[in-house]
């Protein structure tokens, strides 16, 4: 081998080497300089309260316990900027509320804890909704609950229905912290748990672990939430999500009525409509009174463009009937109209597609039919 190549070749392996421990000791610095950040975020320094409850953070287990869901929170620092950015759009509410009704500030926190501040939040127990109630609880608090409207994904309501159930919940209890806690586990479960150990401090029950987290998980988010800056979350103001800007319209309907027709009266389209009232499920407003929220600016001359709107939608409808004949079935009929199964049946309120017999009749509109020359539908 050439004298001169192989020293190329052994100056090159040495230098690949040394970049390669060099990187690998960048990592490690890395690597500590995280650890020892995260070591510094979760050092708590006393005293720390709840709803103005003292939380005893001289006893070891409670620290501990702390600490953990100081860390479990802080490990998903993309849901705790989306905390942060979604706060700035709906605390302003929460805040006036509780102050309205004279409980404490802090049972804002609940609401990350239970839904991080998604209207669509689900648990597999069956809780819905920013503050997720079950549909028991939710009926308990006068909650409509249906196939057409679901109150737990509207934010006021919900909201209103939270700091009742929370006065309840501290009349029973006398304690905000045990409130919370019944709040996760039920009142029952909970009072039976007091009554068995002998103990009425939430601190020292021996709980279900979900009950057991329940109120540190909140403590975290207060703790992060007041103090974003501690923790490393620097956000300007432009870079939160902006405080609800809508308008308030009643609406009585004497039967289903597209939303989109909603959507089209007041300016805007479908999406708008539905993030703006995620308590609506379908494509539908059911028949009776409704409380809307339009997008802000839109009120004045709804209820003209809307009367326009639907009588137009009423004439198409009267116009669009098919008349089932021997031998159809939905697919043929989707095939011929060249729409698909499951528009037809939304159109006619159909849960199965073998619900039809020959003479019945159906609603079919078409592409014509359904937009407008500006391409709206």
């Amino acid at each position: 081998m050439n004298p001169l190549y192989q020293l190329l070749r052994v100056s090159l392996i040495v230098t690949i080497i040394t970049a390669g421990a060099m990187n690998v000791e960048a990592q490690i610095g890395s690597r500590q300089s995280f650890g020892q950040s995260l070591i510094q975020a979760i050092k708590i320094s006393g005293p720390l309260t709840f709803c103005n409850e003292p939380v005893p953070l001289n006893e070891t287990d409670v620290k501990e316990r702390l600490e953990r869901e100081l860390l479990a929170s802080l490990e998903n620092s993309g849901e705790v900027i989306l905390w942060l950015k979604r706060a700035n759009r709906y605390f302003p509410h929460i805040e006036k509320a509780l102050k309205d009704n004279a409980l404490p500030d802090d049972l804002k926190y609940v609401v990350i804890a239970e839904s991080s501040l998604k209207p669509l939040a689900t648990s597999n127990r069956g809780a819905v909704g920013f503050w997720q109630f079950i549909e028991n609880t939710g009926n308990k608090y006068g909650m409509k609950i249906n196939n057409d409207v679901d109150e737990r994904r509207n934010f006021f309501i919900s909201t209103d229905a939270a700091i009742s159930y929370f006065k309840d919940l501290h009349t029973i209890f006398g304690s905000w912290t045990l409130a919370a806690a019944a709040y996760n586990m039920g009142e029952e479960g909970l009072k039976t748990e007091m009554l068995m150990q002998k103990e009425n401090n939430y601190y020292r029950l021996y709980l279900n672990q979900e009950t057991q987290r329940y109120v540190f998980r909140i403590l975290a988010a207060k703790m992060i939430l007041s103090n974003p800056e501690k923790y490393g979350f620097s956000l300007t103001e432009d870079e939160l999500y902006k405080p609800f800007q809508f308008d308030h319209i009643e609406i009585t309907i004497n039967q289903p009525v597209p939303l989109y027709i909603i959507a089209q009266a007041a300016n805007t389209y479908f999406k708008v409509i539905k993030d703006l009232n995620p308590d609506i499920k379908n494509y539908y407003l059911s028949a009776g009174k409704h409380d809307l929220l339009i997008p802000r600016g839109t009120a004045q001359g709804f209820q003209e463009k809307y009367e326009m709107l639907l009588n137009h939608w009423l004439e198409l409808k009267e116009k669009s009937i098919y008349t089932i004949e021997q031998g159809d079935n939905l697919s043929i009929i989707a095939k011929r109209f060249n729409v698909s199964i499951k528009a037809i049946m939304i159109w006619n309120d159909l849960s199965n597609a073998k619900d039809v017999s020959p003479g019945d009749k159906l609603i079919i509109f078409t592409d014509t039919d359904l937009f407008d020359s500006s391409g709206k539908q």
